[in-house]
């Protein structure tokens, strides 16, 4: 038995050059970046430094990067922020997203909904994607944002993020976009793509857990998120993560410098996986565009079995996977994503989400196969389902 990682899309291995930059300021570079003694003026610089490495990367200024403790807080600063702060001033109450989001903002838009906002959440298509006329005729004369994903964490479907970001402009909509599955990966200019808000989060790229960053254009006014000293402008008062944030940064140009390369191997490794699944497997389903998505995800159904029990078999023999059914949820409906794209219960329940990483190895990859092959065969054979469907019963 080997360990095989694949669920990259929840978390990722810290780099071991990205512990060594933070290890500094973890250690003897201890101080408190707002203070003014030498100490705390080496941690500000660091955090600064690092503010530049990730501006850049977004071709943004550094004045318009904050800091925070990942994307979920990134996706709440950004939503309710806009959301309360135009409310009170009287220029609308209304928020267009998507019924696939991550729950960061599908939970936001709905506890603003019990506050008097009227969200309106799009359909998406059978790969997932939105449709950028479907947001344009939903913007209304009280419409304050739109917040759709740049590319989906179950099913890796990358959305038109530049022709939402366009009606957006034209329409004088703010446009907020959950990037953190999609930092790192995919190359994202904020000033091209139209961009007014953008969450990311650093522990998908290989970067530490417990950081992240929202950008928010020059102009975009919205509430602080936390109150008290002036650390990040004022806008979020709290001690900053220097070791953190300095890992975020040293992720971020790690990724850019190799992107193309690591991108490429790491697509060509998925599509040689979903070959051998679907070949060796039968009844299975690829969910999600296979063009514009995401080079490290799968995400699979195997029809008359339950992701859970896939799960639980992989983990004994040493994959981390991941499901959008009930044992990651905690809930007995599948996933909202595989439902939106328009799954029967019964089909979405069977799904399986592999993501890979650079450290991925075909060897790896023949296992999972092996294994799942195994796996599948056992449970459709204790399957009532897939019984009845072997004998013609519909």
């Amino acid at each position: 038995m080997r360990n095989v990682y694949l669920d990259n899309a929840a978390t990722t291995k810290l780099s071991p050059q990205v512990l060594d930059a933070m290890m500094p300021y973890l250690t003897e570079e201890y101080g408190n970046a707002s203070s003014i003694y030498s100490l705390g003026s080496t941690a500000k610089a660091a955090v600064e430094k690092s503010r530049e490495i990730i501006a850049k990367e977004l071709n943004c200024k550094t004045s318009e990067l904050f800091f925070t403790s990942g994307g979920s807080e990134a996706d709440n600063w950004a939503i309710k922020g806009v959301a309360n702060f135009l409310k009170r001033k009287g220029k609308g109450n209304h928020i267009i997203t998507s019924k696939i989001e991550h729950h960061a903002v599908l939970h936001t838009c709905e506890y603003l909904e019990k506050d008097g906002f009227e969200v309106t959440y799009l359909d998406v298509d059978e790969e997932g994607k939105i449709n950028p006329e479907d947001v344009k005729n939903a913007i209304k004369d009280n419409t304050i944002l739109v917040t759709i994903m740049f590319a989906n964490n179950e099913i890796g479907t990358i959305q038109p993020i530049k022709e939402i970001g366009k009606i957006c402009k034209e329409n004088n909509v703010l446009f907020h976009t959950d990037a953190v599955q999609a930092f790192g990966t995919i190359p994202i200019d904020v000033q091209d793509m139209n961009i007014d808000l953008l969450s990311l989060s650093g522990h998908k790229i290989h970067g530490p857990k417990g950081v992240g960053a929202l950008y928010i254009r020059k102009g975009v006014r919205l509430d602080n998120l936390i109150h008290g000293g002036a650390q990040e402008r004022g806008k979020r008062a709290t001690t900053e993560n220097v070791a953190g944030i300095v890992g975020l940064a040293k992720a971020t140009e790690l990724y850019s410098e190799n992107r193309d390369e690591r991108n490429k191997y790491i697509s060509e490794l998925r599509d040689y996986l979903l070959k051998e699944i679907t070949e060796k497997i039968d009844y299975t389903k690829i969910n999600g565009s296979l063009e514009d998505r995401l080079p490290n995800n799968l995400n699979v159904c195997f029809k008359f079995i339950e992701g859970e029990s896939i799960l639980l078999s992989l983990d004994m023999m040493g994959i981390a996977a991941s499901s959008g059914s009930a044992c990651t949820s905690g809930s007995l409906d599948p996933s909202h994503v595989l439902l939106a794209i328009g799954l029967p219960h019964e089909i979405a329940h069977g799904s399986l989400r592999l993501t890979l990483s650079e450290e991925t190895t075909k060897e790896d990859c023949d296992y999972v196969v092996e294994t799942l092959v195994e796996i599948i065969e056992r449970l459709r054979s204790m399957s009532p389902l897939y019984e009845d469907f072997m004998r013609g019963v519909k």
